[in-house]
């Protein structure tokens, strides 16, 4: 399977079966936004449940937060985002798009790329391209009934100004001992010049993000302990092990309030693009909201009476790309039954559907009837679940794979007692294998859980 059709495909499965839809679509699409439908919504709920789990609620060191989108334009200014968060704009004088100039060779067409390369033009129509001017990402707004300089406002581009803005607030709530950190998920937005590769580079994102509060003599052993945090969860999620890879950032290239960054790289359809970040970020941070606020941020620590800025590591992972890599990962194509089949091999524990409950034959009352009681029946502790009696069996096997279903469960006229030793029994098919084995219905809660 070529790289290139392997994408399409999984847009096109992402769109037929409910994941993601292109935003605004009957209006022609707004550029860098997509909808998620019912199964994505599920897919990025269990991923956010599963990162809150393991990064915050299974840890006595962690407190969670959730910051306002809209913050005061000072913090902005503060973290240096007013000043310096911007990408080198290009435009062609001839049909007007605009590029960012050191990606703009991700442009280029077939029908132009010889042409292209004999001179810096335009991607598209070979026109002449302006000198570069950096280009601010932050979307501005107003806040009020007056529009003036006061009354400026961003849509947040990252979540963590949002927690180092609440620092003072959970150390005199909470009283926490270093190390600590605070978890996050929410909403960011980037003005993208070029958004591109699906729900990869868009202007409206998701990010689950920790700033772990330590003190700096001891960054480099909690820098490494996050770095395994991190690979725990690559493993939890199922992505391919051998598609991640660490790349160390070099001097040069990191960030300008980063001392050490790892980029964690994934092998997508359209290439080896960054997916997580783990960065030390030192005491920058707290550093520019003690100087620009001028409310003191030090922290005490009480068994030696020093006071002092606590540094900072910072795992961030974007639930959009992440959500991108899974489907990268769990898209399978084979042969089953002499059919050919694409499918998603979901871990069961983000699979939008746990389990699928089917009556054999969807005009049999009494069937129906001990599909759907058992279905009232498990939906108590596994909540996503499924009824599907459309189509014949073999329809509604193929359609639970393609959406990465790890589980079909078949009531049948044995169920019922039609041969006595199988009574309330049911069927149970494996997503991957395709087989089925009987199993007791009493025995269904403990297996679709495991």
């Amino acid at each position: 399977m070529a790289e290139e059709t392997k994408m399409d495909k999984i847009v096109s499965l992402a769109k037929r079966r409910g994941f993601i839809y292109q935003g605004s679509e009957i209006y022609g699409g707004l550029a860098g936004t997509w909808d998620y439908g019912p199964l994505g919504v599920a897919l990025k709920n269990n991923i956010k449940n599963l990162w809150w789990k393991m990064f915050v609620t299974d840890r006595e060191d962690m407190y969670g937060l959730d910051a306002a989108l809209l913050m005061n334009a000072k913090v902005w200014e503060a973290s240096g985002h007013v000043e310096g968060f911007s990408d080198p704009l290009v435009e062609c004088e001839k049909c007007h798009r605009r590029f960012r100039d050191d990606a703009i060779i991700n442009e280029v067409t077939e029908a132009v790329k010889e042409e292209f390369q004999n001179g810096r033009r335009c991607p598209f129509c070979l026109g002449k391209l302006t000198e570069p001017r950096q280009f601010n990402m932050m979307f501005k707004t107003t806040v009020g009934a007056v529009e003036d300089s006061s009354s400026v406002s961003y849509l947040r581009p990252e979540t963590a100004q949002g927690i180092f803005v609440n620092f003072k607030n959970v150390v005199d709530s909470f009283h926490p001992k270093l190390p600590f950190g605070i978890g996050q998920i929410g909403k960011a937005f980037r003005n993208e010049i070029t958004p591109r590769d699906f729900v990869f580079r868009v202007r409206e994102f998701e990010q689950m993000e920790v700033e772990y509060f330590i003190n700096g003599k001891e960054w480099e052993e909690h820098f490494e302990k996050w770095r395994q945090m991190m690979l725990a969860w690559v493993e939890a999620i199922g992505l391919d092990k051998d598609s991640v890879h660490e790349l160390e950032v070099p001097d040069g290239e990191r960030a300008h309030y980063s001392k050490r960054t790892i980029d964690f790289e994934f092998d997508f359809p359209f290439g080896r693009k960054e997916l997580y970040g783990l960065a030390y970020r030192t005491d920058y941070d707290l550093s520019q909201h003690q100087k620009h606020s001028g409310q003191k941020l030090e922290y005490l620590d009480e068994a030696s009476g020093e006071r002092f800025l606590p540094h900072v590591i910072e795992p961030s992972l974007g639930v959009d790309r992440t959500v991108l890599a899974i489907l990268s990962s769990a898209y399978q194509e084979d042969e089953m039954n002499g059919e050919k089949r694409a499918y998603l091999k979901f871990n069961s524990n983000i699979a939008p559907v746990r389990a699928a409950i089917f009556p054999l034959l969807k005009n049999k009352p009494e069937l129906v009837a001990k599909a759907r009681e058992i279905y009232g029946e498990l939906k108590k502790s596994i909540p996503n679940l499924m009824f599907d009696d459309n189509g014949n069996i073999g329809k509604r096997y193929r359609r639970q794979d393609e959406i990465g279903t790890p589980h079909c469960v078949t009531i049948d006229f044995d169920t019922l007692g039609e041969k006595p030793e199988l009574k309330d029994t049911v069927t149970l098919r494996d997503r991957d294998t395709g087989e089925q084995k009987r199993v007791k219905i009493e025995e269904l809660n403990s297996l679709l859980n495991k």
